[in-house]
Parts: C-alpha cells; sequence; structure tokens
C-alpha cells in the first residue's frame, strides 16, 4: 500500500495566503482519513489511486462543512476585521467543498458525486435536527458529543459498501471511535474560550447541574475568561473530555487486538501513532497518558 500523505495531496486545495493571515480554519479530519484510506486500499473495489481519491475528496468536503460550522462559533484570535474572518470562512467552506465535485468528475467518478452528495445531505438534516434541541436548550452534554460523533461520521460512512465484507464491522467500530477522539479533541482545544466553547461540550455539561445564576450567564455568554475557568473546573468539564479520550484511544487498541491480518494490523497501527502525534503537536498533552 503506498504511504499515506492526503494532508499533503489536500495542501495545493487548503493553502492560501490570505485564508492564513486573515481567518483560522478547523483541524484537517487526518484520523478519519487515514483510516479511511487504509480500508479503501484492502477493498478490491477501490484499489489503487481511487482510494487515494475517494479518501481526498472526502477530506475537503468535510473540511468546507467544518469550515461552515465554525462560522456562529469563531472568535478569531488573529486580530484584524472579524467580518472579513466570517466572509473568509464562508467562501473557504464553499471553495474546499467545491473541489470535490471537479476532481470527480475529472475522474470521471460521477456515481461517487452522488453518494457523498446524499452524504453532504444528510450530513445537513443531522445538523439542523441538532440546532433545533441547542435552540430548545433540550440537550445533555452526553446527547451534544453523540450528535457531533454521528455528523463527523456521516461522510465516511458511505464508503461503507465499498469495505470488505469481513471488515465492515471493524471499520464501524474503529471509525466510532476515531471520530469520537476527533471531536472530543476539538471539545479539549474550543474549551478554552468561552466564546468559541459557547454550546460546546463544556456549555451543555454546565447547564446540566449549574446554579439559576450560573445557567443566566451562561445563557448569556456574560463571563469573562476568569469565571469561564472557574466553572470549567467546578464542574470537571476538561477532565470528564480527557477521560473519554483515554477511553476512546483503548478502545481502538483493544480493537486493534483482534486485527488478524499483519499487513491491516501494520497500517492500522501506523494510523494510530501518527494520530496520537497529531494530537501531541496540536496541544493536546491530555493524550500522552
Amino acid at each position: 500500500m503506498k504511504p499515506y500523505c492526503i494532508p499533503q495531496l489536500a495542501k495545493p486545495y487548503t493553502d492560501y495566503d490570505m485564508i492564513q493571515k486573515h481567518t483560522e480554519l478547523p483541524p484537517f479530519s487526518d484520523g478519519r482519513g487515514h483510516l479511511l484510506y487504509i480500508f479503501l486500499n484492502h477493498a478490491s473495489s477501490a484499489k489503487g489511486s481511487a482510494g487515494e481519491l475517494y479518501t481526498l475528496v472526502t477530506a475537503l468536503v468535510q473540511l468546507g462543512l467544518d469550515t461552515h460550522e465554525v462560522i456562529d462559533r469563531s472568535n478569531d484570535r488573529r486580530g484584524g476585521d472579524p467580518m472579513r474572518s466570517r466572509q473568509l470562512k464562508v467562501l473557504a467552506g464553499d471553495y474546499f467543498s467545491s473541489w470535490f465535485y471537479h476532481l470527480l468528475a475529472k475522474s470521471d467518478q460521477i456515481e461517487m458525486i452522488g453518494i457523498l452528495s446524499k452524504a453532504i445531505a444528510d450530513f445537513n438534516v443531522l445538523k439542523a435536527n441538532l440546532y433545533v434541541k441547542m435552540r430548545g436548550i433540550r440537550l445533555s452534554a452526553e446527547q451534544y458529543l453523540r450528535h457531533m460523533v454521528q455528523l463527523n461520521m456521516r461522510l465516511f460512512l458511505s464508503f461503507t459498501p465499498m469495505i470488505e465484507n469481513s471488515l465492515v464491522e471493524l471499520w464501524e467500530k474503529l471509525l466510532a471511535e476515531f471520530s469520537q477522539c476527533e471531536t472530543v479533541a476539538l471539545e479539549l482545544l474550543r474549551s478554552d474560550d468561552p466564546a468559541n466553547a459557547g454550546n460546546g461540550y463544556c456549555y451543555w455539561k454546565m447547564m446540566e447541574t449549574a446554579t439559576e445564576e450560573e445557567r443566566k450567564q451562561l445563557q448569556d455568554l456574560n463571563l469573562d475568561q476568569k469565571e469561564w475557568k472557574m466553572l470549567k473546573m467546578k464542574y470537571k468539564c476538561d477532565s470528564q473530555l480527557t477521560d473519554k479520550l483515554h477511553q476512546s484511544l483503548q478502545s481502538i487498541q483493544g480493537l486493534l487486538q483482534s486485527v488478524k491480518d499483519e499487513s491491516l494490523l501494520r497500517e492500522l497501527e501506523i494510523a494510530l501513532d501518527r494520530f496520537l502525534l497529531q494530537m501531541k503537536v496540536s496541544g493536546q498533552a491530555a493524550v500522552e497518558g
């Protein structure tokens, strides 16, 4: 199997000076992408460059959806014009997503355009349902996290019919755990800033047991950095997220122990090692325990 290099292949489509200078983008879906690449290349229907192409376009679509997702959460730390940053996020999200049409059409993969388009539509329905619950304050922290993991899995699940039958169960379980890890890692990154964390896992965890006064402050987002940090410590939000991260990593390691195919196991171990390194580089020291 060719070495995994999807992030490098994506750079010509994602690295632009104006975007880098004026706004911040969400993390690349590297863990899920690497997993998809491995399983597609073990499937007879997606050998060689097709597996690489499918992984690349899925990662670009996911980045586009994630970029649109952070618009309402955004509190850019780069300074400058907030309106320009928001406009660039809208344009960048559309731009990343548009590449999947171009790249698949250029390779005469018309059927795959339909498959991914349906997955995007399903993603938007799931997201709309989540937003309805959020607006109605009818959501627990665990429900929020489950919804986010389902959203982060949706595009990748489109490829399940292409996975070798004997590997489908392993693929789905590993995808769920990798998606959980990436979701929790992002929640941990986001949780430092009360503006970016609004309506995130920490927010919903606090809303479950906060006092009436605290709930009002949370709903109004009327908290400074110090107050937010104190509430997070009081309700042990970060430690609960860190525990979830460790649990998912342990589940991944347990699943790998059941893999009999030595070649597949070696590729999955490489993916896990790369994933751990990526989270550490991103500041996720929690995974080091």
